[in-house]
């Protein structure tokens, strides 16, 4: 691994007093000292999961940003998911690797380089966590990234865990050397003040719980403000409306002393919602790009056909008035010699000289500007998000590789039953998909899926999910179009030890997909890597 670091000072502050400014993205006007690191390039080991064998244990080593961090996870391929339950040591506040920097995240990344978020980690009072989630892939590696916040799409580059195969691990494995490049955000500077130490040293001392909510609302924070900066006020109004509105629900939970599980789950979601409205608004600046790009290329090409026009004309009189005076010369010799010859034929030397002189004239040619036709692919990407935009409005929405997904929260229902309110946001999420060409041609398809925690049962989620169905075949949408299936808690993406992870894992997603809206993310993208097979 290479680095290129820019040497300062390394702060750590402390919440609630500390953290509560916000990162600063413009660059450092005074003499304080910057943390910037720079990753050129980084290898890390991914391994294919034997299907359906014993758990495999896989260790995790601290980078050079931490060098004391370690720990270990103990990885099992199941029928239709891996199960990965890790443990971390030694990790420090990540404030310490500058001040917009509130949280850890656990990625996965595929042999060819694609990343995936696949959970947030959130250290104890000893620096100490623990993180037990699923995935469906088969074949990864792992790593632990610094982070604004848990919602990111793109590792950052503050690497500081990545895995380590163990010597003694389980089972037949295949190892690939996956080389990828890691996207940094861009470097972030920030003014520290004088009574820095002295006021992380005075802060209050706050319970776990006080501080993973405080931790997730500053996370918020910093997501809406990304997402700001970025100009999806402008690019993306309804999603990023919906985040700020989300951001406030969550400050107001907080100010009220609502339970913290409530301020938890409000500024995730306020979180997830600002980050999707930041990638839709890069994707559009950038579309603006490329089509004032191509604007300029299609101007260009025009005046270069004009110019090549206007020169094959000149090219072409000039042609014309050359074969015009050698047609002269010719004749002239011709009627010289003639004449010197024999008189009688003058006349008709005269003639041929005359004939001879008729000037000849070459059409120009003409050019035709191609036509340019949008590809299929780009339409495919802008009605993707403009359906996300759309479905937004009622109800919270992601775009994943399975499709964009609605999200019904587990407090929606009464049993099995929807409630009003959540009634009525089910039945706009179904009048706007109703209202869509794709779903009429069979471009679009509609999955409702409804998962619980532990302590429920597969009858309830399934009756769940037959509730949302008929919502959305009552308000237009064809029942032929609609699958509906119970998971119980075969799916959980939380702990179901405590509360907060019961109430995540209790939800019905309604999944849209089909090739009317394509089938990839539009913030999606590959990494370059090269890769080599070895068997243990």
């Amino acid at each position: 691994m290479k680095f290129v670091v820019i040497p300062i000072s390394l702060v750590s502050c402390a919440l609630p007093l500390i953290c509560q400014q916000q990162p600063q993205a413009a660059p450092q006007t005074g003499p304080a000292p910057i943390y910037r690191v720079t990753v050129v390039e980084r290898t890390v080991k991914a391994v294919n999961y034997q299907y359906r064998s014993d758990p495999t244990l896989i260790d995790f080593r601290g980078t050079v940003l931490l060098p004391k961090g370690k720990g270990d996870a103990i990885v099992q391929s199941k029928q239709g998911r891996t199960e990965i339950d890790a443990r971390f040591e030694n990790l420090t506040e990540p404030t310490r690797f500058g001040r917009e920097y509130l949280t850890y995240v656990l990625w996965a990344l595929t042999p060819d380089g694609r990343p995936h978020n696949i959970g947030e980690v959130i250290p104890g009072s000893g620096d100490k966590a623990k993180l037990r989630v699923t995935t469906d892939m088969q074949a990864f590696a792992m790593i632990v990234t610094a982070e604004p916040h848990s919602a990111v799409h793109q590792p950052s580059d503050v690497v500081v865990l990545e895995n380590q195969v163990r010597p003694d691990t389980v089972g037949k494995i295949e190892q690939v050397d996956a080389k990828y490049e890691l996207m940094p955000r861009g470097l972030y500077s920030w003014q520290v003040p004088d009574n820095l130490e002295s006021s992380a040293n005075n802060a209050p001392k706050v319970s776990m719980r006080e501080y993973e909510a405080l931790s997730e609302l500053y996370q918020a924070q910093n997501a809406v403000g990304i997402a700001q900066a970025a100009e999806a006020d402008q690019y993306a109004p309804n999603t990023f409306a919906k985040a700020r509105q989300l951001l406030q629900q969550a400050q107001q939970l907080e100010a009220s002393k609502a339970e913290r599980n409530r301020v938890v789950e409000t500024a995730r979601e306020a979180s997830e919602t600002a980050e999707d409205a930041r990638v839709i608004a890069e994707k559009r600046r950038q579309d603006e790009k490329i089509a004032a790009a191509q604007a300029d290329a299609a101007q260009a090409q025009q005046t270069i056909a004009h110019a090549e026009a206007e020169a094959q004309k000149a090219k072409a009189q000039a042609e014309a008035a050359q074969a015009q005076l050698d047609a002269e010369r010719a004749a002239r010799q011709r009627a010289e010699a003639e004449a010197a010859a024999a008189r009688e034929r003058a006349a008709q030397a005269e003639a041929v000289y005359a004939a001879a002189g008729a000037a000849r004239t070459l059409p120009p040619s003409s050019s035709q500007q191609p036509s340019s036709q949008q590809p299929d692919a780009s339409r495919k990407v802008a009605a993707r998000m403009q359906l996300l935009e759309q479905l937004n409005q009622p109800l919270a929405t992601r775009d994943t590789p399975r499709g964009l997904v609605a999200v019904i929260p587990g407090s929606a229902f009464t049993g099995a039953s929807l409630r009003s309110s959540s009634s009525d946001q089910v039945g706009q999420l179904a009048a706007i998909l109703a209202a869509h060409p794709g779903l009429r041609s069979g471009g679009l398809r509609v999955e409702i899926e409804a998962s619980t925690d532990s302590s429920e049962s597969l009858a309830l989620s399934q009756q769940r999910a037959e509730a949302v169905r008929q919502i959305l075949v009552a308000h237009g949408i064809p029942s032929n179009s609609i699958t509906a299936r119970g998971l119980g808690d075969s799916r959980p993406v939380a702990s179901n030890a405590t509360a907060i992870g019961r109430e995540e894992n209790q939800r019905v997603e309604i999944i849209v997909s089909g090739d009317a809206i394509g089938n990839v993310p539009f913030w999606d993208r590959t990494y370059s890597l090269t890769s080599s097979k070895l068997t243990r």
